[in-house]
């Protein structure tokens, strides 16, 4: 923590990023840091390679994420969050890659170590309770806008409290933000409150599309970029939909299936997916990621893949012969 702190204290020009297709703990990560290192008055970028979705929109100072970056020679210090390998913040890995000091932040058991120095705890309920943790260490006092970006994030990471990741300092940590002046209810007003219509007619295009392994263990839900055209929705609108693939009875892995924007037309042309993965306790799905490329939590986790969707959901299927 020392070692961070000081070359965070020394840098003249620091870099901010996070996974692309930021959950809550990515974004709230970004502002909570990106504020604190402001108050020392270091010059910072935040970056990630995606839109922020609408529910994290509310966040102070979310205007600041930028979507595009300069020449590594711009920065003299990267400092990675929430992130389990560097190409998952998108195309400016590699700028990023030649950034003298990269930094790599993060609470995923299944983190490969990239980076100069690595600050990675899988015991933390997220990105955000080491966040909190390194503000503490760099000495800047936490405003309400750090704040409410410090509960967000181990709010939306441990799913209201409910995950097995949920550990003694997310509720101390919460606790201590509301005494700075965070409101709960107004945070979960913005993060669960309100959905567009169209994100509802998605939800039940998603519905439909849900396939029950033989065995009844694992569930599959797909989204394809039909249905976003459809529905005049994106992928931020796709967020927690899996939990209703998770919760049928008797199932212990749900996958939702994502096309991604490639051209593809039919299931039997290759095309580029985002595979998110969820378990109810009882299977390492970290794992299963891992087989594919991806990482994770043993609970949650995900993977990206170029192939068929036939293919695919073959290969996911075949997983529930051992589930």
């Amino acid at each position: 923590m020392d070692q961070i702190s000081n070359q965070i204290k020394e840098a003249t020009h620091i870099l901010l990023a996070s996974h692309s297709d930021p959950d809550g703990d990515a974004v709230s990560s970004l502002l909570a840091l990106g504020l604190a290192i402001g108050k020392l008055g270091q010059k910072t970028t935040i970056y990630n390679a995606s839109p922020i979705p609408a529910v994290y929109r509310f966040l102070p100072s979310v205007e600041r994420i930028v979507r595009h970056i300069k020449k590594a020679n711009t920065y003299d210090v990267a400092l990675i969050l929430d992130c389990g390998d560097l190409p998952r913040i998108g195309e400016a890995s590699t700028t990023v890659s030649r950034i003298p000091m990269v930094i790599n932040i993060d609470h995923h058991i299944s983190n490969t170590g990239f980076g100069d120095i690595q600050l990675i705890d899988p015991m933390a309920c997220s990105t955000a309770e080491i966040v909190y943790r390194l503000i503490k260490a760099l000495d800047v006092p936490i405003d309400k806008a750090i704040a409410t970006s410090l509960y967000t994030g181990i709010l939306t990471d441990t799913g209201s409290f409910r995950f097995s990741s949920t550990n003694q300092a997310a509720f101390a940590i919460s606790r201590e933000m509301a005494e700075l002046g965070v409101e709960p209810h107004n945070v979960a007003r913005h993060v669960y409150g309100t959905y567009s219509l169209g994100r509802i007619k998605l939800l039940n295009l998603a519905l439909d599309s849900i396939e029950i392994s033989d065995n009844g263990k694992l569930s599959i839900m797909t989204v394809t970029d039909a249905m976003f055209e459809e529905t005049g929705t994106n992928s931020e609108d796709v967020d927690g939909m899996i939990n209703y693939a998770r919760r049928i009875e008797d199932v212990k892995v749900a996958a939702l299936i994502q096309e991604q924007k490639n051209g593809k037309t039919n299931s039997d042309s290759h095309g580029r997916y985002h595979v998110s993965l969820r378990s109810d306790g009882s299977v390492d799905v970290a794992t299963i990621a891992g087989s594919f490329g991806g990482g994770g939590h043993s609970s949650a986790a995900g993977f990206q893949v170029e192939t068929t969707l036939t293919k695919l959901k073959s290969d996911i299927i075949t997983l529930a012969q051992n589930l």
